[in-house]
């Protein structure tokens, strides 16, 4: 079986500074596929490059087992969503109307609907549970509206891969575990693939099937969460002082911050049973 998404020695540059440096992983199909890394570790670059709205200077991408440049842009966008990061919305369009342009690449030149595309839009519409915010102006809507409002934008692509960068920035904790859980629905019921950038590392650890940590464009490491978030490998890449034990929950790992004020000079890092 092919993955959903294969890369051989992927890298890009900004000009002279290059962001991210001969990287090489897969992604199978319908898992959830987290990347963590610092700022300026290259995941939203990463991000671009996989949905095709940036080109690599050197890479060997596979999309669904196909080259990425065998693809038509309609043709790709009936196989990847993009979710990016999502700000103030400042144009007049309703709900329902934002997610109805997610048919775009199954229309005809005249973009004239069809009775099967007015029934996706109402399907992804209540699969977001949004429903009653479907007449809504989109720049009226709360950040977890919004979020959720482009996740079924997505949907109505009915993409094989969804793409989201930082999908939970800026939320509160319920509207954080609304969207985590909204993606493992996608996983679950449409064997979607996802693929998230997040900077909430316990989020990612209790979600993600694998985790790819980034920095400095360098692949750090790729793995299952136990796998991936040591603190030897967190505070390497962080810069920071961690702790590192299991939750409650799940034993998945946790990972709590020790800030400067608590740090004892002996104090030493451990990664408890």
């Amino acid at each position: 079986m092919s993955a959903a998404v294969n890369i051989k020695n992927l890298s890009y540059s900004y000009g002279t500074f290059p962001v991210l440096k001969n990287i090489s992983f897969d992604v199978k199909k319908s898992d959830f596929f987290i990347i963590i890394g610092p700022n300026g570790s290259g995941k939203t670059t990463l991000m671009k490059i996989i949905a095709g709205i940036i080109k690599s200077q050197k890479k060997r991408l596979e999309i669904l087992g196909n080259r990425i440049e065998t693809y038509s842009r309609k043709a790709l966008a009936r196989k990847i969503a993009f979710v990016p990061q999502i700000s103030a919305i400042d144009f007049p369009f309703t709900v329902a109307e934002l997610v109805y342009m997610g048919r775009s690449p199954y229309l005809g030149l005249l973009g004239v609907e069809q009775k099967k595309d007015i029934e996706i839009v109402r399907e992804a519409i209540a699969f977001t549970e949004m429903e009653s915010l479907a007449h809504r102006k989109c720049d009226q809507l709360s950040g977890g509206e919004r979020q959720r409002a482009f996740i079924a934008r997505a949907i109505c692509q009915q993409p094989r891969i969804i793409l989201l960068d930082e999908p939970t920035a800026a939320l509160d904790l319920a509207h954080q575990v609304k969207i985590m859980d909204l993606m493992e629905k996608l996983k679950q019921d449409k064997n979607i693939t996802i693929i998230m950038v997040s900077h909430d590392v316990n989020l990612a650890a209790m979600y993600a099937d694998r985790l790819l940590m980034l920095n400095n464009g360098k692949i750090v490491n790729i793995g299952t969460p136990s796998e991936v978030l040591t603190y030897q490998s967190l505070e390497k890449t962080y810069g920071c002082r961690l702790l590192v034990d299991k939750s409650p929950i799940d034993k998945s790992p946790r990972v709590t911050l020790v800030p400067q004020k608590f740090i004892d000079p002996d104090m030493q890092s451990r990664q408890y049973p």
